[in-house]
């Protein structure tokens, strides 16, 4: 291992943690939990670290396919997959900007850039059948209930006695785009990647 890499740092957000509890979910409220939730990072960057910042998306691709289901009378739907990537790429822009930002203010000129990350998985892994990963907002039973009839959501109770609908994640065989990732951090870039799973 390069001395280069041997200062690299993966650090994970949690979709959660860009849509705070009790928040709707703008994309105000977004851009401004980012900001809040990026100073770690920062202090890596200022500390030496070469850093991957990776994010989860789970309320915000629940937003992407409730949007995709509402306008199906319009335009064709998109399926769980581009939903993910549309999130990669909107929450990479938005975790990019303010990145870059707050590097700005701490003096620090390290280039950043968000990369929507494609993940090989087994079509035939059990999760597909067996779905367990919460997305989109909590739901009452009624309203579990009513979607699970109506619109075949998988739903999930969780432990606030509340519901989420869950869809399929499979365990990740090979991250396809890792050797770019590598270049990228072997260059000196701050890398977003893999936000969702990819």
């Amino acid at each position: 291992m390069s001395d280069r890499r041997s200062k690299l740092v993966v650090i994970a957000l949690g979709g959660n943690a860009i849509i705070s509890s009790g928040q709707r979910g703008t994309i105000a409220e977004q851009f401004e939990n980012s900001r809040k939730s990026l100073d770690g990072v920062v202090k890596c960057i200022q500390n030496g670290y070469d850093v991957v910042l990776t994010h989860g998306n789970g309320p915000q691709v629940g937003d992407a396919l409730i949007r995709a289901e509402m306008a199906s009378n319009v335009v064709p739907v998109n399926p769980l997959g581009v939903c993910v990537a549309e999130t990669e790429g909107t929450m990479g822009y938005m975790l990019q900007q303010t990145l870059m930002n707050a590097l700005k203010v701490a003096k620090q000129d390290n280039p950043v850039v968000a990369l929507i990350t494609q993940v090989l998985v087994d079509p035939d892994d059990s999760a597909f059948d067996e779905p367990t990963k919460p997305i989109g907002p909590n739901y009452v039973e009624w309203e579990a209930i009513k979607f699970r009839n109506e619109r075949g959501w998988k739903m999930s109770e969780n432990s606030h006695g509340k519901y989420r609908r869950v869809v399929a994640s499979p365990v990740p065989l090979e991250i396809i785009d890792a050797d770019v990732i590598k270049h990228l951090v072997d260059i000196g870039m701050v890398v977003i990647a893999a936000g969702g799973g990819g």
